[in-house]
């Protein structure tokens, strides 16, 4: 087998764009030159890594299997320039963090101050729903992940940051005098399945014995908002999200009893994963400043 660095980095990144004309724009390619690289790689293996489907370029089994081989190969390498930077007191090199949605009323506040002490580290933060995240860590597509329900289906590390509040919430001039059967009486409207507030919504309203009359599904928290705004009907939304709408009383908290529903956020990284410096330094940073940052972005949650 004759398999180069340049061949491995392509096929990652061509299976994780799944397409070879996205991977050319990110990788500064011509398409020709990524067709080629891919298919010198796909020359060292009598099995096919990828098929066509649709309009889209997806691998075999056998592929997904050689992209998490790949994606150890590339980690390796990189991690030989990280300790050569490290052993010349260089703090630098890549730091891929992933965020639930929500966490990105976080994440930008953490990263803030961590990236103007550390800029050797290039810090590249993507945010998606909590099942498509835990995949890219399982598949060592990112590094660290902000998650407010851990998983429990593989081991990792984890650092608590703070509390994570869900309250149910409607457009203000809806709200009842009386409240109480307002879970069973309005529209819900939750997120897409994989999302972790949906998570928590459903083990609430299961363990309740509330079955809504009606539903509708939005695949972000911004799209829910707007539902709410409109007047669509009710939901259970973490409060981190709704500080705008609160305080200028588009939206309203229902006073209901058994809440806030409670979770925490969490930075994580699976147990298998080589942390490198750049993820010392995060962690050791994140460690050192949570409190102080914590106090200076979101305290004004202590008044809900």
């Amino acid at each position: 087998m004759n398999v180069t660095f340049n061949q491995v980095k392509v096929f990652c990144m061509v299976a994780d764009l799944e397409s070879v004309t996205k991977a050319a724009e990110k990788l500064f390619l011509t398409q020709p030159a990524v067709s080629i690289q891919l298919r010198n790689f796909q020359d060292q293996f009598p099995i096919p890594l990828t098929e066509i489907r649709g309009r889209k370029l997806v691998l075999t089994a056998f592929g997904k299997e050689i992209r998490i081989r790949s994606a150890r190969i590339l980690e390796e390498l990189k991690g030989i320039s990280e300790l050569t930077d490290a052993y010349m007191g260089i703090i630098a090199g890549d730091l891929n963090v992933s965020s639930v949605s929500t966490g990105k009323y976080i994440m930008p506040f953490i990263l803030a101050d961590f990236i103007q002490k550390f800029p050797g580290i290039k810090v590249s933060m993507d945010v998606d729903n909590r099942q498509k995240i835990l995949r890219k860590l399982e598949e060592n597509r990112t590094d660290i992940a902000l998650v407010s329900v851990l998983p429990d289906h593989f081991e990792y590390e984890s650092l608590e940051l703070m509390k994570n509040k869900l309250y149910p919430v409607v457009r203000t001039d809806l709200v009842p005098k009386k409240s109480t059967k307002m879970l069973h009486s309005m529209p819900m409207i939750f997120r897409e399945e994989g999302s972790a507030t949906r998570k928590v919504m459903e083990k609430y309203l299961k363990e309740q014995g509330i079955e809504p009359h009606s539903s509708i599904e939005l695949t972000s928290n911004e799209a829910v908002k707007q539902a709410l705004i409109a007047g669509l009907g009710m939901s259970i939304m973490p409060l981190i999200g709704i500080k705008n709408e609160l305080q200028n009383n588009t939206l309203s908290i229902v006073k209901m009893t058994n809440f806030p529903l409670e979770t925490k956020w969490h930075l994580i990284y699976p147990k298998s994963k080589r942390k490198t410096p750049a993820m010392d330094a995060f962690f050791k940073h994140i460690s050192e400043q949570k409190n102080d940052l914590i106090e200076k972005y979101f305290s004004w949650q202590d008044g809900y």
